[in-house]
């Protein structure tokens, strides 16, 4: 079975440098063990990893023996859904992946919302 993101399509990887994922694959794909719901795909920035720090959850510090490289922003990294949640609320939520994004997320918000958070790759002329 193929797992879809929130566009309907296949899910996408969202990183393999860093490696991220619950699974640690490069894919925000999740199960019943993973009560966090790694599901949204993100582009983190020094105000969300600020944010994150803030409410406990280090994401820059490494931590090689849990295969954490520690991220930068800019870095791609599949966040918890609550979590993203949290930081929409807070002002911060960092630009999220829509393709590499799992449809599982539409269980704590809309498409629309993630519609307007979506990041972008800046084009060249």
């Amino acid at each position: 079975m193929t797992e879809l993101n929130v566009l309907g399509t296949p899910l996408q990887a969202c990183s393999y440098d860093p490696l991220t994922g619950w699974w640690r694959d490069g894919c925000c794909r999740t199960d019943a063990q993973d009560q966090g719901s790694h599901v949204v795909c993100a582009r983190v920035t020094a105000e969300f990893l600020a944010y994150s720090r803030s409410r406990g959850n280090d994401l820059v510090t490494p931590r090689p023996g849990s295969r954490f490289p520690g991220l930068q922003p800019g870095d791609r990294w599949c966040l918890c859904a609550s979590r993203w949640v949290e930081a929409l609320d807070a002002g911060v939520a960092p630009p999220v992946v829509l393709e590499a994004t799992h449809a599982r997320v539409l269980d704590f918000t809309t498409l629309e919302t993630l519609q307007r958070h979506a990041w972008a790759p800046k084009r060249t002329a």
